[in-house]
């Protein structure tokens, strides 16, 4: 599970990542990582579409977070995006504090037992070790199941870089839809997506939060790599970087392989009526051997790259 798995919840779940570095990180105080504003950059972020004579999907790889300056709403993906009548994201606009209910729901452990406990001595002290490196208390994550406590982990260093969910790709076209009045509608919703989390098994969790919290040393750096590849367009590296093989493949079917595939399906059936629509979801979902493009080619449907 090596790379993949640190960075994996924040490519592939625009809850949690909203979630992870909006709430949780208005939690702690602002840094001067955080308050130094850096140059701009522009980036060329790969762009697909479907077309046939009276309908035209667009595919565009997100990230759910980034820091201030990335100059990527420009070019074909400004033009297509305006030609569009309909934004669909992972999940429609939803209120933070729906947001944060459905996190409650799907995050508690049950009555009695405790995170620390569940884990082996090595991990339950890297555990703390890491809290208290935050200036949290050791038990701060105690009532919560493990996928949640590494999702929050990763959050932490990400949101001291200067890392938010109101910097990304999603929050800005939100706010250009509702500039151009454009619709916008959600494949799945915030309590789906965290329902995904809540059924991994036991010992998936558990692997999934020892490798957060032997990656956070750099998990900065991992996550920046993976920007950088975003930015110029190349998904085969990012797919490289994200590293998907190497990952327990019950988390990559859950979060990956499967909702690739049902959005394949609704891709395919809403082929069937005109109109264009501007489809954004996680840049993970975009690359790869199981991405959508290719569970579209399977049906028939090819996704052409036009950015």
């Amino acid at each position: 599970m090596r790379r993949m798995i640190r960075t994996f919840a924040l490519f592939l779940s625009l809850t949690l990542t909203w979630f992870t570095t909006g709430v949780l990180a208005q939690q702690r105080p602002a840094t001067p990582a955080q308050l130094a504003q850096p140059a701009a950059v522009a980036a060329r972020p790969a762009l697909w579409k479907i077309a046939d004579h009276d309908t035209t999907i667009y595919l565009f790889g997100t990230i759910h977070a980034l820091r201030p300056g990335v100059m990527w709403m420009a070019g074909p993906v400004e033009t297509a995006f305006k030609a569009s009548d309909e934004l669909v994201t992972e999940i429609p606009e939803t209120a933070a504090a729906d947001m944060q209910a459905a996190v409650m729901e799907s995050a508690m452990l049950a009555p009695g037992k405790s995170l620390r406990d569940l884990l082996d001595p090595g991990d339950r002290a890297k555990l703390e070790q890491a809290l208290t490196g935050f200036g949290l208390p050791a038990s701060a994550f105690d009532r919560f199941e493990p996928w949640y406590a590494a999702v929050a982990l990763t959050a932490f260093p990400l949101a001291r870089e200067g890392y938010s969910a109101e910097n990304g790709v999603e929050q800005t076209f939100s706010t250009e839809a509702k500039k151009h009045g454009h619709a916008r509608i959600g494949l799945e919703t915030a309590a789906y997506q965290l329902a995904i989390f809540d059924s991994l098994p036991l010992d998936v969790q558990k692997s999934y939060l020892h490798e957060v919290i032997e990656g956070l040393p750099t998990l900065d750096e991992d996550l920046a790599g993976m920007v950088r590849e975003w930015s110029s367009g190349n998904p085969d590296k990012l797919a490289e970087l994200l590293n998907a093989d190497e990952d327990d493949p019950r988390m990559v079917a859950a979060l990956l392989t499967n909702r690739n595939r049902a959005w394949a399906q609704w891709i395919s059936a809403r082929m069937q009526q005109p109109g264009k629509v501007f489809m954004a979801v996680g840049a993970g979902h975009l690359a790869g051997k199981d991405s959508v493009q290719a569970m579209l080619a399977k049906s028939g449907l090819v996704a052409v790259r036009v950015q």
